[in-house]
């Protein structure tokens, strides 16, 4: 797995842990609906942090919380 998929399925994960839909965390967060469609879609493979953030502060969590999971420990080198 690679980071880009691993954002992907850990923001899906965090919405459903929390029973919201991708289009709720938006409101919360302040992130563009356009912005996480792509994210969860696919189309986007580098977030950057700053969107992130902005999704652990609609979330209420930090972003350690976010990156504390098993989708980030074994990922494909990027540089290759």
């Amino acid at each position: 797995m690679n980071i880009g998929d691993a954002v992907k399925e850990r923001i899906l994960e965090l919405c459903m842990e929390n029973n919201i839909s991708v289009n709720k965390l938006c409101s919360l967060s302040g992130v563009t609906q356009s912005t996480i469609n792509n994210i969860v879609s696919g189309r986007n493979h580098s977030t950057t942090i700053s969107t992130i953030k902005k999704l652990c502060d609609g979330l209420g969590i930090t972003i350690e919380d976010f990156f504390t999971s098993e989708l980030f420990r074994n990922l494909e080198q990027e540089v290759k």
